[in-house]
């Protein structure tokens, strides 16, 4: 059964006025309706769900107010919509704020970007080939270290190669099992790597999970601390979080997540994430990474020196015509407008994540991931229709 949900009605707060519907003006004054979204995003949804997606949300959030277009179902046994202000998993959304946590340690002379892992993480990045002495922070943030994928091809919608040592999470057994960081990069480390480090950039996880370990060593304090300290706390971004340990469940409300394994679909909405670690086990609403990229693209969470380094881009493999600066993507969508964000992908949710030149921010979340490249362009096609006609 298909549904279908618009919904304009939430404002953005503003200091100490709470958002609230637009029948009931907010603070006791009138509120301007926000203009209904274009019909183009309505159909753009319908579309995934046509091609097998159960569910599909977009909220979109600009100076104007938020707007949340909904299609599909979130719960596929109840038939019931992906709620408002639906928790997800955001997957490799993590690593932006990841890179904005180190960028700032740089900023403090805590960090130096262009020194070598080594100094930081001494014995850790050995063996195989694999040397911390000549891969840098910044090869880390922007995935040019060379350094191997201890994942299934680093991406998780893909089976492992039989007899490869990296790790296939798309399982029964690997989504209840937990992982430490180290244990994450000693995976990696029994491969050679992939290239030589600052040759080309080749999308990584095994990166990240070294930059949380790198952020907790210089800081002394869990980097899921760190960025609660530096990021969360200050914009008030009350609906982001990183998982506890042995948290394997989603914060109310929720749609259910679904992955296909063996050609059947299976409800893969409790996992534990300790396997993706900080390149990709964090929860938000769609509405709060919206403001934290609208934060950190409005420069308030790095200094000039830093922002602009993150911003600087090379082309990567994962997508061609877009670049990867230091945890950052931008691209140019086929309306000519200037993208920056991220995306994440984990078994039960994708997410396509951006903020336009003009301040209008998009998060497109799918309640499970593409199981062909052709819904995987579905799903690029979605994003890209849904900011051009915002």
């Amino acid at each position: 059964m298909k549904l279908f949900r618009s919904r304009s009605l939430r404002l953005v707060a503003v200091g100490a006025c709470a958002a609230a519907l637009l029948a009931v003006p907010a603070c006791g004054s009138a509120t301007t309706p926000v203009a209904a979204p274009a019909p183009e995003v309505r159909q753009a949804l319908e579309t995934l769900v046509r091609a097998g997606f159960p569910g599909a949300q977009a909220v979109i959030t600009s100076p104007a107010g938020e707007r949340t277009v909904t299609a599909g179902v979130g719960d596929l046994a109840s038939g019931a919509p992906i709620p408002d202000g639906a928790f997800v998993r955001i997957g490799s959304n993590t690593k932006s704020f990841v890179a904005t946590v180190l960028l700032q340690l740089v900023a403090e002379g805590r960090v130096e970007l262009d020194a070598p892992v080594e100094r930081y993480l001494p014995g850790v990045v050995h063996g195989n080939g694999n040397d911390g002495n000549r891969v840098t922070v910044r090869q880390l943030l922007q995935h040019t270290s060379g350094l191997p994928e201890y994942l299934a091809s680093g991406d998780p919608s893909k089976p492992t190669d039989p007899g490869s040592p990296q790790l296939d999470i798309a399982t029964e057994a690997a989504r209840r099992a937990h992982f430490t960081p180290a244990e994450l990069v000693r995976i990696a480390m029994t491969m050679p790597p992939q290239y030589e480090p600052g040759a080309r950039a080749v999308y990584t996880n095994t990166n990240y999970v070294l930059l949380g370990m790198l952020i907790e060593r210089v800081t002394g304090r869990p980097t899921a601390a760190e960025i609660a300290t530096r990021i969360l706390e200050p914009l008030g971004l009350r609906d982001t979080y990183t998982p506890a340990a042995g948290d394997s469940g989603l914060r109310a409300p929720h749609s259910r997540g679904y992955q296909e394994i063996d050609g059947t679909r299976v409800d893969f909405t409790e996992l534990d994430p300790s396997w993706a670690d900080t390149a990709g086990d964090m929860i938000a609403t769609g509405a709060d990474l919206n403001r934290f990229f609208t934060a950190l693209l409005d420069g308030k969470l790095l200094p000039a020196a830093q922002f602009a380094e993150m911003r600087r881009t090379v082309p990567f493999d994962r997508m061609p015509t877009a670049g990867y600066g230091l945890g950052l993507i931008q691209r140019t969508a086929s309306c000519g407008d200037q993208v920056t964000g991220h995306g994440g992908s984990i078994p039960g949710f994708g997410t396509h994540t951006g903020v336009t030149a003009e301040g209008v921010a998009v998060t497109l979340v799918v309640n499970e991931l593409p199981r062909s490249e052709e819904q995987a362009k579905l799903v690029d096609q979605a994003f890209d229709t849904i900011v051009c006609a915002s």
